[in-house]
Formats: C-alpha cells, sequence, structure tokens
C-alpha cells in the first residue's frame, strides 16, 4: 500500500479522502490556494502545499504545480477525488509519467468516456442500451436536422465535452433547431473548448438511476447497485438515495449486472458510476460515465458497509476486488441532502460569507447520522468554489424512516450567518411527489420557488 497520498482537491471531497486514508495508515498531503490558506480544513492532513492564487485556474487546475507537489513531498499517489481536474485524462497521463500511481481509472479509458459520444458508442459495444439519435458526432445542423426528422421531435442536443447542463438544448420543434444548434455550440465552445454537439431523443419525464461499480487490473468488476439521483434543479443534483423506489428486485439485479458487464469487457480499473435514464414507459438508456467518485458515493456506503476511497486506494495499489458479487448485499435506505450556501428565494444566488452557527444533529433513534463536511461555525464561505457547504446523509431501515430521519435532522440544524438550500430540501421531504416516490428530472416536487 502506499505510504503517502497527495489529494489534489480541497475542501469537503479532500477531507472525505483524508479520513480513509489516515484509517489505512497513509500519510497525507493536501494542496490549496492562498484564498484557502487560513482553512480549518488544512488541519486534517500531515503536510500542506500552497499553490499559489484563488481562482481554480490559479491554483486547483494547475496540473502541473499538483505533480510538482506531489513530488517534492515524495508523495507516491495521488487522489483526485472529484471535481477540478478528477476526469481530465491529461492530468492522469501527466501524474504516471512521473511515477505517481494516479487513484483513478487509466488516461485511455477517461478519455473514451469523458467525450460523450465515443462513451456511448463503447456502451453499446459492451451491451448496454442507449437513447435513440446519433450515431456519433454532428457534422453541421442539416445533419442534425437530418437526425431529429428520424428520431422524431422533441430531441435534445448535448455537449460531446458537456456537463452541468451546459451545451445542451432541448428542441421541441424543427423551427427551433436553428437557433439551439448555435446556442449549444457557443456555450459548449465556450465552457469546455469544444462545440461538438451530438443528438437525442428528448425523454420527458424521465428518472436519472445511476449505478456504482468497481472494476480491477485483472479483469473483474463488481456493481454496487443503484442510486437514484432525479430531485434536480437544472441538472444539478440535490438529494440522491438508495434504493431507487421505481426499480423492482429483479429491475435492479439486471441493471446491476450489466452494468458489471460493460466495466470488465471495458477492462476498466477502479471506481466509477454508470449513469442511465429511465424513460415514463420503463426503458432504461445508457447516458454517460463518470471515471470518478461521485458526490453522492456515502448513500451507497451507508447501504453497503463499504469504504469507496478504500476501495479505490486497493484497486490502484495493483491488488484484485476482495468483493464477490454474491457478498454485496445492501441493507436499507439511504438518502442524501446537498446542503449548499445558496439562497433559494433569490433564483439559488450564492451566498458566500461568516458561518455564525453550524451544527446538525448527529445522533437519532433508529437511524444513523452521517453529516460530510469541512466547514464548522466561524469559518468563511469563499466565492471562489463551489457553494457545497455539507452532505447531510441517514440510514434507516425503510424509505419513510429515512425521510423522517432527514427531516429531524434537517429541521434541528443551527445554521446562520449564511442562506441555505435547507427550506428546499424541507419541502421536497414533505411533498407527496417524493414521498410516493413517483417524481422526475422534470420539476423540484414541492418547492414553488424559481
Amino acid at each position: 500500500m502506499f505510504k503517502k497520498l497527495l489529494i489534489a482537491n480541497r475542501g469537503e471531497v479532500a477531507v472525505r479522502v483524508a479520513r480513509t486514508a489516515r484509517r489505512m495508515g497513509i500519510a497525507t498531503v493536501g494542496i490549496h490556494s492562498q484564498a484557502d490558506a487560513s482553512a480549518a480544513w488544512l488541519e486534517h492532513f500531515d503536510e500542506r502545499v500552497n499553490l499559489g492564487g484563488s481562482t481554480p485556474r490559479e491554483s486547483y487546475l494547475r496540473a502541473d504545480s499538483i505533480v510538482q507537489a506531489a513530488l517534492q513531498t515524495g508523495a507516491t499517489a495521488l487522489h483526485p477525488g472529484w471535481g477540478f481536474l478528477s476526469e481530465n485524462p491529461r492530468f492522469a497521463a501527466l501524474v504516471e509519467q512521473h511515477g505517481i500511481r494516479f487513484v483513478g481509472p487509466s488516461a485511455r479509458i477517461m478519455r473514451t468516456m469523458g467525450l460523450k459520444s465515443p462513451a456511448k458508442e463503447a456502451m453499446r459495444a459492451a451491451g448496454l442500451p442507449v437513447i435513440p439519435g446519433s450515431i456519433g458526432l454532428l457534422e453541421n445542423i442539416e445533419e442534425a436536422r437530418r437526425c431529429a426528422e428520424e428520431v422524431g421531435y422533441p430531441v435534445i442536443l448535448k455537449a460531446d465535452a458537456g456537463g452541468g447542463g451546459r451545451g445542451m438544448r432541448l428542441v421541441r420543434s424543427a423551427s427551433e433547431l436553428e437557433a439551439a444548434w448555435a446556442s449549444a455550440t457557443n456555450e459548449a465552445t465556450a465552457a469546455f473548448g469544444n462545440g461538438k454537439l451530438y443528438l437525442e431523443k428528448y425523454l420527458s419525464g424521465g428518472r436519472h438511476i445511476e449505478v456504482q461499480v468497481l472494476g480491477d487490473a485483472f479483469g473483474n468488476a463488481v456493481h454496487l447497485y443503484e442510486r437514484e439521483c432525479s430531485v434536480q434543479r437544472k441538472h444539478q443534483k440535490l438529494i440522491e438515495e438508495t434504493p431507487s423506489p421505481v426499480l423492482s428486485p429483479s429491475q435492479r439485479e439486471q441493471l446491476g449486472l450489466m452494468s458489471a458487464r460493460a466495466v470488465a469487457n471495458l477492462r476498466y480499473a477502479n471506481a466509477g458510476t454508470i449513469e442511465f435514464l429511465r424513460s415514463a414507459g420503463g426503458e432504461i438508456y445508457f447516458m454517460e460515465m463518470n471515471t470518478r467518485l461521485q458526490v453522492e458515493h456515502p448513500v451507497t456506503e451507508m447501504t453497503t458497509g463499504l469504504d469507496l476511497v478504500e476501495q479505490q486506494l486497493c484497486i490502484a495499489a495493483n491488488q484484485p476486488l476482495a468483493l464477490r458479487q454474491e457478498e454485496i448485499r445492501p441493507k436499507g435506505h439511504a438518502i442524501e441532502c446537498r446542503i449548499n450556501a445558496e439562497d433559494p428565494t433569490q433564483d439559488f444566488k450564492p451566498s458566500p460569507g461568516m458561518l455564525e452557527a453550524f451544527d446538525f444533529p448527529r445522533e437519532l433513534p433508529g437511524a444513523t447520522v452521517r453529516i460530510e463536511t469541512h466547514m464548522r461555525a466561524g469559518d468563511e464561505i469563499s466565492p471562489y468554489y463551489d457553494s457545497l457547504i455539507a452532505k447531510v446523509v441517514v440510514h434507516a431501515p425503510s424509505r419513510a424512516e429515512a425521510i423522517q430521519a432527514m427531516e429531524r435532522v434537517l429541521r434541528g440544524a443551527r445554521v446562520s450567518g449564511v442562506a441555505t438550500t435547507i427550506p428546499v430540501h424541507l419541502a421536497v421531504l414533505a411533498s407527496r411527489e417524493f414521498t410516493s416516490g413517483e417524481y422526475d428530472t422534470a420539476s423540484l416536487p414541492g418547492w414553488s420557488g424559481s
């Protein structure tokens, strides 16, 4: 196992990875920007390296400076967390070129799965069903027009290098296509330096379901079952849960085994997530694969009892998977709420500032509560980075009990000094749509704001 690990991330992400590394006896190196130089979360690392600057481009996105930090501190492995450079194949290759083990899949796999169109073709070849649409990228708007007529409106244009809803446009009729093409191309070029688009049939009333997978360097692969991620705002997830209330036991097993087989066929080594769209009619289609650990991985850990960061580190150290599929039997129900420093009454405007109070109930009868955060009262929320300040995760024997437990935690929270999304979460949890399990990605159940 590695003796020293550099964690190429910040905040809650870095603290989460460091916790497992410490338990495994691995020394940790944290990196930080100048803006984060006095942050309390840096106390979680054995060593710290100041990258300088304040913006991500000046610090956490500086691949050469991060690799240099790993070299000068003697780190033999690097964990990218999620976000920033975690799915950048050039960064992964650069890390490996300097003799440092990248805790993630190979740069080759990341390159294939990082672009949506090649990923679809790879998964189609691996046996997964994909949403009807263009075969490969669209060369021009004329080709887009022909493809849209073939699959039928409405359709959706998507950026090949997209993420977070950028470079994505819904097109309901032929008259809208030209403006949508220009808008999506321009946004994708500005956001990713890649304006290439592909087209898919738009499936309304869909559910966003993802499967957690693990693969090793020896061709072994397992799935850790699914997560339901359909509570979203502008394609950004707000609440995740497992198991999905919409899948039957047989569908759950079939989806998981299908995902594990695809991972084995790809020779994918490390943790990853295969994301699917379930149509209103019940058909399930591959959307994309995230070649990293997900923000919402704690709900899977709560139901399976596994530490996914530990699994990642063992795989990166060339150890075969110690898990057999038949041994993985999730128990109970887990829900995660992402708490952001945003003002939902002001169109979710970021709310940086000082946290005057910051406390959540951590002990509940009949439930387990897990608070993932890097913040504490008196800390300053920076305007430079993501607004996520905590992930509240609960685990209980049933879905109804998990919902009740989450409501109790959020109502008992003491958070002041900044606006947060807690009111939105409470509204969703109390809604008929959510409690019945009859919701989809098209709306935010229970919330009447923006």
